[in-house]
């Protein structure tokens, strides 16, 4: 393999049409063609993205002789060849960068987000050389003359280069693992356990960085600790691009990208009380975490070197997702960061999500897992009456695994234990963990059978048994029904509704569009369909309040509704239906006996 180093200079070009550039240096070579491609997926998130598209133009000179142009020929959607001759030769090329979803590139007035994966090349035969980076701005451009440029790749210095920001990586993986930054920011930093971590925030905000940081330390310090020391990082940074909405998150081995609502956090002089949003917020940051052991080194086995031109299937991911989906909350709950009520209330609207959705019934969460490429990554507004998701299932099945390793081994072992495991056989190595990872680990380190459990609840379509599970944790398991359209679970003194419609609805200029049907429900049996827009029951304009009340006090076994369907008006009739107990909540029966599973 070449050992010379590869050398990409980045280049904010154009913000205003979204636009960066990147030259490419390419040393001499052996081969006397060139191939070049672009990733069409990024690990962590698992849809094919074909981030090529986004290159506007692209082209080759020889580095002796600038006049010199290489001939360049497209062999597909990703992939082009420059025929060098095997002279050193550098590669332009222009990239639209106007994604706002922490898995591609985005640039305006403010900073340019870029991932590795939409923006560097990657060269045949030079994937374990050095690759080295230099980002500049236009100094004649006021917008862009203040912006600074942060990663978590390591710096390089670089003294013959007039860029302003140099790093590098040692190989071409490593190298597109590094989200990028630059622009306006606020940055605030706090140490755990000889660990620097690094808070930042596109542009410039009122919010109370300390209060995070405080909030976030004891979360950090549980992850460090589970897994033991030395861990596998000294700094980490959590870069948070903020928007007026969106959300999302994406792990990388030294720092993690998220999106989020700039309001839904805490601003300087807010109370102390802590909202839906902020917790939200603390648990994207704790689940992102987790993933710097669990899934950016221990991993799937064909996870460890996946090709990223096409789709790498694993039916592992509830693994990953699903017990990164269990910590990410309960160690909120574990830190002391929300009370054990407030946990029970998350994990609460969790278990009505899949109560809700009958998808559980015929998809398992080893299939979820298999096919996130599409049916996960690709939902219709069918999904919740056809598919499981691998992250809710998936946690509620690790809280499952966790009671159950509890009472088989008189709570000599739990789930923790399990996760060292992970860690010291799997993760420290990255040699990636088999298909049947967790039942030969249970076996083989606590003598303890769990494959019954797994065919049922991860191979099969089964619900874990929370009823007889959660009662070793000193709390009870209820079901109700929904007390609104807005109801998402969890403990409440509300009055539930009576009758259910069984569709969920937004507002129109006149009426009700429908968005969702669920199976089983009066909605799908009257025959109402997507994007019907409810305008009347019983001869009665209504809204979502009024529906909902006009369902209520029905005295008939049947209604009336009207609605507009391409453009015709027609009337149907609609069951009464007694709305089903499928919004779940914990009440506390045993304080003590929940303290001690938190380990509080």
């Amino acid at each position: 393999m070449p050992s010379s180093v590869l050398h990409y200079a980045l280049t904010i070009s154009d913000w205003r049409s979204h636009q960066f550039t990147v030259a490419l240096s390419v040393p001499k070579h052996e081969q006397t063609d060139l191939e070049l491609s672009l990733p069409s997926w990024i690990p962590g998130s698992y849809m094919v993205r074909d981030f090529a598209k986004s290159i506007i133009t692209l082209s080759a000179v020889d580095n002796s002789n600038a006049k010199n142009a290489f001939p360049v020929t497209k062999l597909d959607k990703q992939t082009w060849r420059v025929k060098t001759n095997g002279s050193a030769c550098t590669i332009r090329y222009t990239v639209y960068a106007n994604d706002l979803s922490i898995r591609s590139a985005f640039m305006n007035h403010e900073y340019a987000f870029i991932n590795g994966t939409s923006a560097f090349l990657r060269v045949a035969g030079f994937e374990q050389s050095r690759c080295e980076l230099d980002i500049q701005l236009d100094e004649n451009d006021e917008t862009t003359a203040k912006w600074q440029a942060y990663t978590s790749m390591p710096a390089h210095g670089n003294s013959t280069s007039v860029s302003k920001w140099h790093f590098a990586e040692d190989n071409y993986d490593a190298f597109i693992d590094h989200p990028i930054y630059v622009g306006i920011a606020d940055t605030h930093s706090f140490d755990v356990d000889g660990v620097t971590f690094t808070l930042l925030f596109s542009g410039n905000n009122n919010i109370d960085y300390q209060r995070i940081a405080n909030d976030l330390t004891p979360i950090c310090k549980h992850h460090l600790d589970l897994f033991g020391a030395p861990p596998p990082i000294d700094k980490y940074l959590f870069m948070t691009l903020l928007a007026d909405n969106g959300f999302g998150g994406l792990e990388h081995k030294y720092s993690t990208a998220l999106l989020y609502p700039r309001f839904d956090l805490p601003q300087v002089g807010d109370n102390e009380n802590k909202t839906d949003g902020y917790i939200t917020f603390l648990s994207l940051c704790s689940h992102e975490f987790f993933h710097t052991w669990h899934v950016k080194r221990i991993k799937p086995r064909v996870m460890v070197n996946p090709d990223l031109s096409q789709e790498t299937y694993t039916n592992q991911l509830w693994i990953y997702e699903g017990f990164t989906s269990f910590y990410d909350d309960v160690t909120l709950a574990r830190a002391g960061v929300i009370e054990p009520q407030k946990y029970l209330d998350i994990v609460a609207q969790n278990v009505s999500r899949l109560l809700q959705n009958t998808g559980r019934l015929k998809q398992s969460a080893a299939e979820s897992s298999f096919d996130a490429w599409t049916k996960f990554y690709k939902q219709d507004a069918s999904a919740t009456n056809n598919i499981v998701s691998y992250y809710t299932k998936g946690g509620v099945i690790a809280l499952g695994l966790d009671l159950l390793l509890r009472k088989a081994s008189n709570n000599s072992v739990n789930l923790d234990t399990l996760m060292r495991l992970l860690w010291e056989h799997y993760g420290v190595d990255e040699k990636g963990t088999p298909d049947d990872v967790i039942q030969n680990l249970c076996k083989t380190h606590f003598d303890i059978d769990v494959s019954d459990y797994l065919n049922r609840v991860v191979y099969g379509t089964e619900d874990v048994d929370l009823i007889s599970f959660v009662s070793e944790m000193g709390v009870r398991f209820n079901t109700r029904a929904r007390v609104s359209a807005e109801d998402k679970g969890g403990l409440t003194q509300l009055p539930a509704i009576r009758n259910q419609l069984g569709a969920t609805l937004k507002p129109a200029s006149l009426g009700l569009t429908v968005v969702q049907v669920f199976e089983g429900l009066a909605a799908m049996q009257a025959g109402i369909l997507l994007n019907d827009v409810i305008i009347a029951l019983d001869g009665h304009i209504v809204n979502a309040q009024k529906l909902q009340r006009l369902l209520d006090t029905a005295q008939k076994s049947a209604v009336d509704v009207t609605l507009i369907r391409d453009g015709k008006l027609l009337t149907l009739p609609l069951n009464v239906v007694k709305a089903r107990a499928e919004m779940a909540y914990f009440n506390i029966e045993d304080v003590q006996t929940l303290n001690q599973w938190l380990g509080r």
